[in-house]
């Protein structure tokens, strides 16, 4: 009887010491003694990436940690198989995603369990404290509720999710609430803002602060082709994409009004002009700015992220895009909305902004414009969401 209890743990240890044997000396430190993780941050606020690969030819690491249009970094062999890299200037204070390349091969830090999906892409990440990050942290605050929230919408003739955002102390009041709606660039879905873009902590923190309103936040999925994130909808195991059918072809924007009808309908709401704001980055941004073109009824207050601005040429006759000149000046003539456009110095969407403000000045249309340093990645959109909430409802 004793063996047949102790053959099960035979087996186990089994495999534990004969998954442990496949790695070298030193691969057994830095691969399995997790008393050290990567990277490391040093006290100049340099950072240290370690990556043991003995067999390896190259090995690189890649980051929006790294300079402004830096590739990725070689990393250095100490002899035993270790490579190392140490930035040469100080890290500013934020959340950085990274990977490594290993003879070509984008490959995870094993010594780093804080990883992120970014389309079909992993990404470790990393945070430097600072000034910057403190509003993306958990703090002891009042907290808002997250919800992943079915709705129906009746345009794209299916059941879709959203993420909806309500401010702490919702559910225990009776009051009414400004709506900003906040919609994703191409190949995310309703959880990017709130993965990525770390918005329920930024609102939790403005508003404790009192430097934000209290107000919900709708986080749609932007893919009219999709129900939900992937592994959350009916497609099952598909691969995640970053151009899915009906991207940018008008679809969204025809159905968004599905959307606020279930939320005025099913939430307290200040059902008022000055009530909703609509923001969005990258194709989000694209989307932001023709709904609020389209409806200039419903928004007060409308931001664009680093927004595409361009509409695909076999799409120009949509309806939706049709007129925009037109559209703009009646969205600006009476009532103009606070209006917010960001973007970065170095984003590869910078002339198409460009072209945007200038045909704004030229109408005399008043915006407000933000111009950060970097490029187009969530460390820019996180601050854009944070400048940006600060400004509504007032």
């Amino acid at each position: 009887m004793k063996g047949l209890l102790l053959r099960p743990l035979v087996y186990v240890l089994g495999f534990v010491f004969a998954a442990i044997s496949l790695d070298a000396g030193a691969q057994k430190i830095y691969y399995r003694d997790k008393t050290e993780q990567m990277p490391v941050v040093n006290q100049d606020r340099t950072v240290t990436f370690r990556y043991y690969a003995p067999g390896a030819d190259t090995v690189k690491v890649s980051g929006d940690f790294l300079s402004s249009g830096q590739r990725p970094a070689l990393m250095k062999n100490n002899g035993n198989g270790l490579w190392e890299y140490t930035t040469v200037n100080p890290v500013g204070p934020e959340i950085y995603a990274y990977s490594y390349i290993v003879d070509g091969q984008k490959v995870l830090d094993p010594l780093n369990m804080f990883v992120w999906r970014n389309i079909s892409d992993l990404y470790n990440i990393f945070i430097i404290d600072g000034q910057r990050t403190a509003n993306y942290q958990i703090k002891d605050v009042p907290h808002g509720t997250v919800s992943s929230v079915w709705y129906p919408s009746p345009s794209l003739n299916r059941q879709r999710r959203m993420t909806v955002y309500t401010p702490a102390g919702y559910e225990r009041g009776k009051g009414k609430y400004p709506v900003l709606y906040l919609l994703h660039g191409m190949g995310g879905d309703e959880t990017a803002w709130l993965d990525f873009g770390r918005a329920a902590q930024i609102l939790d923190n403005l508003i404790a602060q009192g430097k934000a309103q209290p107000m919900i936040v709708v986080m749609p999925n932007g893919n009219p082709a999709e129900q939900a994130a992937p592994l959350e909808n009916s497609d099952g195991y598909n691969m995640p994409l970053f151009f899915l059918p009906k991207t940018m072809d008008g679809s969204f924007e025809e159905s968004f009004k599905d959307i606020v009808s279930f939320v005025d309908k099913n939430y307290r709401t200040v059902r008022k002009r000055r009530g909703r704001a609509i923001a969005g980055l990258s194709m989000g941004g694209f989307q932001s700015l023709y709904i609020s073109a389209n409806w200039p009824e419903l928004f007060g207050a409308v931001a664009l992220f680093s927004p595409a601005v361009s509409v695909q040429e076999e799409f120009k006759s949509n309806n939706i895009y049709r007129d925009i000149d037109l559209k703009w000046k009646a969205q600006m003539e009476k009532n103009p909305p606070l209006y917010w456009i960001g973007v970065g110095k170095i984003d590869p969407l910078y002339g198409e902004v460009e072209c945007l403000r200038k045909k704004f000045d030229l109408c005399s249309y008043p915006y407000t414009y933000f111009e950060s340093q970097g490029s187009h990645v969530w460390t820019e959109w996180r601050i854009y969401l944070e400048e940006f909430t600060q400004l509504l409802f007032k």
